[in-house]
């Protein structure tokens, strides 16, 4: 056939099939009935031109694309006449999922009512009776298959060996051995759907990965950063670049245009294992107040826009902490190196001069491209030693170059963190995990995370300079990468105010929720036994902050300008606003910037905030494998315990040490319970409650490290 009736014939076919779709749509339109048997569709839409094969292709596109869906008996349908909504399995648990309409609305799916469908397929939503409230469904049809792999455990029932997935049903899946690699008994591992069935106990997987045993939390934090697509090694191209830069070490010529600040006493203060050093401060005593300077590594001299390492820091988004492990935005011979402000070495630093009144107001600001000399790494518990007077020769020796300048660090911080209560932000307490990791990788203790002064001066004083990079990009109006939380929902709101007055506890009256009535709120309750139960309450009715081209303000820090400009080592979001912020100085006009910058910085902020998120998520549940690995050796053990959540099934405790698990209904005194939303659950008859807050007696009855989960009952509970 000639290339020109082989164009011909294509196009032809091509129309065929759009015109195909367009009598599909049509005669099911006109139908009287719903429901029309595929074959009377077939034979109404034929034509001599085309046949069977165009018809088949044009139905299927319509399919996938949610117009039509093939009913029982083999009749066809309008999406649209069934009442159907097009939407994503965002979610799954043990038995129910969650799915999002393409207009934005979640839907709960009923174990019984998923159809079989995983995360990311694409499906058919009708609605049912709710039984919340909130929009309730049943998935009608997948359309489109997305992912197939899943991760799970290997258990023995029924004479063999199956699959209990994760996060998919509590059924059993059928593995196909033939085809999976080697596995036993108890491995957590990595699995590939082969064959779908209209329920997840139906589908058949094959095994293609094993971690190791699943009663080892860094097995399963393997099969963790698997599931969540964690980026592993860095690509040969990435390093080659990485190598590269670090071997050309930093030379002279490279402060051409930068201030020289090596005379001045800066120097760092992280934790004691900490290896990438991004921030470094002085501060200056003058007339008016002071002079704040924040010295940020300048990974942007070195990360250049649309390089392989800057494609993999955008795909990365930030670095990912688990246990006693790191998984960098950037390489080694970047986080831990040349970039990293070390003690007594050159560095590149992109600088903030901030200037202070005696108050703490900000004066004015400047930036400059610098190189410093940090004359100690200093520590955060060594800090709080010199500032509690409890200190040792060999500290006040280590920092003796800088000694001078903690006083003023002290006073200044203090003045800062008055400014802080002055504009009225909420006083939030969280208390992180600090897991105790032994040479065999296991956890054998977990304990809170203490943060003393040193920790709150470095928030207060990166926090300046954060407030004075998005200032800078707001008086330039230039596109740039802010850090946004905005204003709580006003349903969150509204539902905070109902729980306080059940637990009676006073909160201002508003219109317009502000930090000063969150902050109002937070102190009403401080200082008594409901104060950990009202933190955590309106620490969840918060928005969540995430990154934005748009300046929408930080409503928990009650600032109107907010960026995240001090660890670009580690978020890209920094060493994106880095980029920006070194043009500006370069002198770049805004319609340049303009025209560079826009598309950028939306990209940036929208694909940080997903990046942020995966971390958040794997660092979270990676924590609750090793906590409950640590916990296996506790079972059995009675533990006083405050309940940090109820539910209608049970409620939470947490120990001291962070740990948390749950309590679970069944397991409580036996009775009728009602369930107060979200504060308390009430045997009907005794009147004995179990209130956020209350503390409680309870015993480590059993722990899952697969799943990350620890349940506990009631001390002296005649079911355990």
């Amino acid at each position: 056939m000639s290339k020109k009736k082989n164009i011909k014939k294509i196009k032809e076919e091509s129309v065929s099939v759009e015109s195909y779709k367009n009598k599909i749509i049509t005669f099911l339109k006109t139908y009287k009935k719903r429901l029309m048997p595929i074959s009377e569709l077939e034979t109404k839409c034929r034509t001599q031109k085309s046949g069977h094969e165009n018809f088949v292709t044009a139905f299927d596109e319509l399919r996938t694309e949610g117009i039509v869906t093939v009913r029982k008996g083999m009749k066809a349908a309008l999406c649209s006449r069934m009442n159907f909504h097009i939407g994503t399995v965002t979610r799954l648990s043990r038995t129910f999922g969650f799915a999002v309409t393409d207009d934005g609305t979640e839907y709960f799916i009923p174990g019984k009512c998923m159809l079989g469908a995983m995360p990311e397929d694409r499906v058919l939503i009708s609605d049912i009776v709710s039984r919340s409230g909130e929009p309730e469904g049943e998935i009608e049809d997948i359309i489109q298959f997305g992912s197939s792999v899943l991760t799970g455990k290997i258990e023995y029932a029924d004479g063999g060996l199956y699959l209990v997935p994760d996060k998919a049903s509590r059924n059993h899946m059928t593995i196909v051995k033939a085809e999976s690699v080697p596995y036993n008994e108890g491995d957590k591992v990595l699995a590939e759907i082969i064959y779908r069935g209209k329920r997840h106990a139906e589908h058949k997987v094959k095994i293609t990965s094993v971690f190791g045993s699943s009663e080892l939390a860094s097995s399963c934090a393997l099969s963790i950063l698997c599931e969540h697509g964690a980026p592993d090694e860095f690509p040969d191209d990435v390093l080659k670049e990485a190598r590269k830069i670090s071997e050309g070490g930093v030379q002279e010529y490279n402060f051409n245009n930068r201030r020289d600040l090596r005379y001045l006493p800066i120097f760092t203060i992280d934790g004691a294992d900490s290896k990438d050093l991004d921030d470094a401060i002085s501060v200056e005593k003058t007339e008016n107040g002071y002079i704040l300077g924040v010295h940020i590594a300048d990974v942007s001299h070195y990360v250049k826009g649309n390089s392989a390492l800057d494609k993999e820091a955008l795909k990365r988004g930030t670095s990912i902490y688990y246990a006693n492990k790191v998984i960098p935005m950037l390489p080694k011979e970047l986080s831990n190196g040349i970039c990293s402000l070390n003690p007594n070495e050159d560095r590149l630093t992109l600088s903030c001069f901030a200037e202070l009144s005696e108050n703490g107001e900000m004066l004015s600001y400047n930036f400059c491209k610098s190189v410093i000399k940090s004359r100690v790494k200093g520590v955060y518990s060594e800090i709080n030693s010199i500032l509690d007077g409890n200190t040792t020769p060999e500290i006040q020796e280590k920092y003796k170059g800088v000694i001078s300048q903690i006083p003023l660090i002290n006073q200044l911080a203090d003045i800062l963190i008055n400014k802080r209560k002055r504009r009225h932000a909420p006083e939030l307490e969280t208390t992180e995990s600090k897991l105790i990791i032994n040479d065999n990788g296991v956890c054998v203790d977990v304990q809170p995370r203490k943060s003393g002064k040193a920790e709150r001066i470095i928030e207060e004083f990166m926090l300046t300079a954060n407030e004075a990079a998005a200032k800078l990009a707001k008086e330039k109006k230039v596109p740039f990468v802010y850090r946004v939380h905005e204003v709580p929902p006003e349903e969150k709101t509204a539902n905070l105010c109902q729980t306080l007055v059940k637990i009676g506890v006073d909160y201002p009256h508003f219109t317009d929720f502000k930090p000063a009535h969150a902050a109002q709120i937070l102190e009403n309750a401080r200082d008594t036994d409901k104060f950990e139960a009202v933190n955590m309450m309106v620490l969840r009715s918060m928005s969540k902050a995430e990154y934005s081209a748009e300046p929408l303000g930080h409503f928990g820090l009650a600032l109107d300008d907010y960026a995240h400009f001090t660890s670009p080592i580690r978020r890209y979001p920094d060493l994106a606003i880095h980029r920006i912020i070194t043009d500006i100085l370069a002198g770049y006009d805004n319609a340049w910037l303009n025209k560079r910058y826009s598309g950028f910085a939306v990209n940036a902020a929208e694909r940080s905030s997903a990046a942020e998120i995966r971390a958040v998520t794997i660092e979270r549940d990676c924590e609750d494998c090793y906590k409950a690995e640590y916990m296996k050796q506790h079972i059995g053990e009675s533990f006083e315990a405050k309940i940090s959540g109820v539910t209608e099934f049970g409620f939470y405790v947490q120990l001291p040490d962070t740990v948390e698990g749950l309590v679970h209904i069944r397991t409580l005194p036996e009775g009728e319970y009602d369930y107060s939303e979200p504060v308390s659950l009430t045997e009907k008859f005794s009147g004995v409650s179990y209130v956020l807050g209350q503390t409680v007696q309870v015993i480590c009855a059993s722990v899952n490290v697969s799943e990350g989960t620890v349940d506990f009952v009631l001390d002296g509970d005649d079911d355990y």
